[in-house]
């Protein structure tokens, strides 16, 4: 199995947990490295998708095939345009015959409609995909996201047609949160692992 990680705007520093999920339990997981993290362009992002799930992953084959995203913010816009959309012909935006995606961690989600969308990110990141995901996924969200309400993230999981967990008041879910390795996170992903018939390494105390 191999995992991929989408940060969101502006990427995610070392105080992050997907960065420390990245160096202290999953290793092995691949990075996507778009050109235009603080304005982020669609296509970019995309073209790094298809960069990171079709690169070479020397360490990363535990048996089980396939790729899990692990998004967070408006990664998770990404990670879903990826998964659905139909793009333009050409090489450069013709998505390659690489491994399937076997599911998708899609934390903290921004609202495209609140006031607090950040403006760099109007544009085709603010038309987040309404169709049903065509593979497992879950939202996990916060109570007290400053970019998205509950009600927001309900609306977007009824949208994707997939399950939406509340962690309680955890801020945007991101450096600013101080969550360190985040074991709720890990259980979660654990969990949903272990839903789709998949592990990964046993969560540390």
């Amino acid at each position: 199995m191999r995992f991929i990680i989408v940060p969101g705007w502006n990427g995610s520093d070392h105080h992050h947990w997907q960065s420390a999920w990245q160096s202290r339990w999953l290793p092995n997981a691949t990075r996507i490295a778009p050109r235009s993290w603080s304005h982020p362009e669609l296509n970019d992002w995309l073209r790094a998708l298809d960069v990171a799930a079709n690169s070479d992953a020397d360490g990363n084959d535990d048996g089980e095939k396939g790729l899990l995203l692990i998004a967070h913010s408006v990664g998770c816009y990404a990670a879903v345009h990826w998964l659905t959309s139909e793009r333009e012909a050409g090489p450069s935006l013709t998505r390659p015959q690489g491994p399937a995606v076997r599911g998708l961690f899609l934390v903290a989600p921004p609202d495209s409609l609140a006031p607090t969308f950040p403006s760099d990110l109007l544009g085709p990141f603010a038309k987040p995909p309404a169709n049903p995901i065509s593979v497992p996924a879950v939202i996990v969200a916060s109570s007290d996201d400053p970019y998205c309400s509950l009600n927001a993230a309900t609306r977007l999981a009824e949208d994707w047609q997939v399950p939406v967990v509340d962690v309680g008041p955890a801020g945007h879910i991101n450096s600013d949160s101080t969550l360190g390795l985040w074991p709720i996170g890990q259980s979660l992903l654990t969990s949903f692992m272990a839903g789709l018939g998949m592990h990964t390494r046993r969560v540390s105390p």
